[in-house]
């Protein structure tokens, strides 16, 4: 996965089959993305990172939208 900006929007759908990135929203400026953890004691957030981490091969944090299904997302060179 290429982005190349150093924050950007996130829709998760937790409690999915598994972790995948399904798209991307124009409307709402945002990619789409399955979360296999359940969005209970931070779980889906944990979960999101590790995803996150790995799919772009950098250090990533959530900076807004602890408690939200829309999420921004704030990236860090590894």
């Amino acid at each position: 996965m290429e982005i190349k900006e150093s924050s950007f929007k996130v829709i998760i759908k937790p409690n999915s089959k598994s972790s995948e990135i399904i798209g991307f929203d124009e409307d709402k400026d945002a990619y789409m993305i399955k979360i296999k953890a359940r969005p209970e004691n931070n779980k889906a957030n944990i979960e999101l990172i590790r995803f996150l981490s790995k799919a772009l091969g950098k250090s990533v944090k959530i900076r807004s939208g602890f408690k939200s299904r829309e999420k921004i997302i704030a990236t860090a060179a590894k």
